[in-house]
């Protein structure tokens, strides 16, 4: 072990080879939460969102627009607390309040994920409204034009493109969540802050606790941002296509597989 004189790699050298494992053990728990959590999110926000965007007419029936104006309030009130309330106090109120009003203890992880889904969740549900809202209004018009319901016309026509729309919000929003997942440290979820905390603890050395903290979220949030940039890439196609057909290149000259070439 370093003694006093110790320079700064030497208790960082020290630090890896002794916490190494729980350092790894430690990103795995944060990412498996945040990831999840951003999933359960998405889907929390999609139907939320979904219900948000709507349309609510008194000529589709007095019963289905008081409903749905009421359903939207409660909505609306969701969103308004999440987004209004820090991540670590509502982390405290839902693990402390499930244990006090409820009688329930859960389990470190899970109440880790439920709090991150909940919370991803009304933030997603607005970003998905405003993706079903920035998709030209035509198209769903168009789609309830030749037959489709209005759940049709939402679920092969608007949603594909809202959801490809507010893709780069989503990956950001799961970077956010790697990184917001150490304020669950203080419900005692042994995610990478926690384990750095214990460790910083033991010997009194924060900054070089710390400092190999800071790489290893550096190294996932920088991963992931590039993996979901070249996902972006990958669905927008290419740049540069021709069109067969068109006239650019007649129908004629269309060569099918198979076909031999034409002297």
């Amino acid at each position: 072990m370093p003694n006093a004189q110790s320079g700064f790699f030497e208790w960082v050298f020290f630090f890896v080879r002794t916490y190494g494992g729980m350092f790894l053990k430690g990103a795995g728990t944060t990412l498996l939460i945040s990831l999840t959590g951003t999933v359960t999110g998405f889907v929390i926000g999609l139907a939320v969102g979904y219900v948000r965007a709507m349309p609510c007419d008194r000529e589709d029936g007095a019963a289905r627009y008081y409903v749905l104006r009421f359903v939207r309030g409660l909505l609306g009130a969701y969103i308004e607390v999440f987004r209004s309330t820090p991540m670590i106090v509502q982390a405290m109120v839902i693990f402390y309040g499930a244990a006090q009003i409820l009688h329930v203890t859960m389990p470190y992880v899970l109440a880790g994920y439920v709090i991150v889904s909940i919370n991803t969740g009304a933030y997603l549900s607005e970003i998905v409204r405003g993706g079903i809202q920035s998709v030209d209004p035509g198209q769903r018009e168009a789609a309830l034009a030749i037959g489709m319901t209005y759940g049709q016309a939402m679920l092969h026509v608007v949603l594909p493109q809202a959801i490809r729309n507010i893709l780069p919000a989503l990956g950001n929003e799961f970077v956010v969540n790697i990184k917001d997942t150490s304020v669950l440290n203080v419900i005692s979820v042994t995610e990478l802050f926690f384990v750095s905390k214990s460790a910083a603890g033991t010997y009194f050395k924060y900054f070089e606790v710390f400092f190999i903290t800071s790489v290893i979220y550096f190294v996932m949030t920088f991963s992931i941002t590039r993996f979901l940039r070249w996902l972006e890439k990958k669905m927008d196609g290419p740049e540069n296509y021709t069109i067969h057909g068109s006239q650019t290149v007649p129908v004629g000259e269309i060569k099918l597989k198979g076909e031999p070439e034409h002297e």
